[in-house]
């Protein structure tokens, strides 16, 4: 036990933060002022500490073995200290573990499998995610255009980069796979005049996003479904497709039906963005350390990522050719700051909120307050990343209109796409 207290001791004073120690039998090690504080109710653990496996740790917290004192973004620096090393280096890609990953990602993505997956994460409680979410609660990664914009402008100005990027025009057919909220989809009929299908697995979300269209007098105009994306009707394509935080739900193995399914849902000529998070290594589909174990166990069940290499080439696979790629890493980094700040400002009220999970509610909050600053921290060291990946479906005319040679409607440059 000693050399257990001694190891412990020389790591805290590698950890760029002051970090102090209540330890089982009731001692403290560390210094007086400390910018965190942990204690822990067995020596399990304060072995897991040791270690480095910062997940294991995390799901102390989460199970109440471990309290926690301290601003988050020290605890996350904190955490980064305690890592062995990268949680994305040591990536295994033989063929037995290939084979081991795309059986594991077939069974956990079946239909039902995706809708239960969905509904353990999205429908905790609409007021949690309102509390923390901005007024669109548009939850996927914002845009700064500008460093200063609050996360409200930031997502208003992510929701106008990806129409942007679609060129969407007056009367258009506009798809939105994994719809959420709603914000794109609703922001795309009122600002862009599209003729709008959301799809959602998420019957929160589903009900949130009928009473908006409602509201604000869309019937007719827009249409929400729950519906799996497998299960979209191919007779009347559409002219645009956007999928915003939702191919990271697919899973690998069913990586080539859903682009498969992407191509035929798009009219020839049209064009698809692909938004979503993207592994920091090739060959990696969750972190290491614990840390993608955790993720699935207490936030996101069967989430899978992939290097964005893997997924161009799926998107290539499947007939659509990509003329856009663009990593927005460090925006989502803030975003999930903004977020974590947010929660963390009103704990208390989000407790509240999730009183209709009885007995699970404060495990549900601890795990949420780790999943968001340690996501960020995520980001920020470039362990995961972020993707909007802009594709068209090539319609092999070389000669209508002004882009001659474009098989799609797609410009020759930028201009549209960062223009205010």
């Amino acid at each position: 036990m000693q050399n257990l207290i001694q190891k412990i001791e020389n790591q805290l004073q590698r950890l760029p933060v002051p970090v102090a120690l209540q330890l089982p039998a009731g001692q403290r090690v560390g210094p007086s002022a400390a910018s965190v504080t942990l204690a822990f109710k067995d020596w399990s653990s304060l072995a897991t500490m040791a270690a480095g496996q910062i997940g294991r740790l995390a799901e102390d917290f989460v199970e109440a073995r471990v309290q926690m004192q301290g601003q988050m973004r020290d605890v996350m620096a904190v955490a980064a200290g305690l890592l062995p090393g990268s949680p994305t280096g040591g990536a295994s890609t033989g063929w037995w573990t290939n084979i081991l990953r795309r059986a594991r990602s077939l069974a956990a993505h079946s239909p039902h499998k995706d809708a239960e997956q969905i509904q353990f994460h999205y429908d905790v409680s609409d007021a949690f995610y309102a509390l923390w979410l901005d007024p669109r609660r548009v939850y996927s990664c914002a845009y700064y255009r500008d460093a200063d914009m609050t996360l409200a402008q930031a997502q208003e100005a992510k929701l106008d980069h990806i129409c942007k990027k679609l060129m969407l025009q007056r009367g258009e057919r506009f798809l939105d796979i994994g719809a959420g909220w709603g914000g794109l989809l609703l922001w795309a009929a009122e600002r862009y005049g599209v003729r709008g299908t959301g799809i959602t697995l998420s019957k929160n979300q589903h009900a949130h996003v009928l009473a908006e269209i409602a509201r604000r007098g869309l019937q007719g105009q827009v249409e929400m479904h729950l519906l799996d994306y497998r299960d979209l009707p191919e007779d009347q394509p559409f002219d645009k497709i956007a999928s915003v935080g939702m191919f990271e739900h697919v899973g690998s193995a069913n990586m080539p039906a859903y682009f498969g399914k992407i191509h035929r849902l798009l009219r020839p000529g049209g064009l698809v963005l692909n938004h979503g998070i993207t592994a920091g290594a090739p060959g990696h589909d969750q972190l290491g350390a614990g840390m993608g174990d955790f993720i699935e166990k207490y936030i996101f069940p069967g989430g899978e990522l992939l290097h964005v290499s893997q997924i161009l080439r799926e998107t290539a696979l499947a007939g659509l050719e990509m003329v856009d790629t663009e990593s927005l890493r460090p925006h989502y980094a803030k975003t999930l700051w903004a977020w974590s700040d947010a929660l963390e400002s009103r704990l208390d009220e989000a407790l509240v909120t999730l009183q209709g999970a009885g007995s699970e509610a404060e495990k549900i909050l601890r795990a949420y307050r780790l999943y968001l600053a340690g996501s960020a921290m995520s980001f920020e060291q470039g362990w995961i990343s972020l993707h909007q990946m802009l594709s068209t479906r090539p319609d092999g005319d070389l000669h209508s209109g002004s882009m001659v040679g474009a098989q799609s409607v797609y410009p020759f440059n930028r201009v549209g796409m960062y223009s205010n």
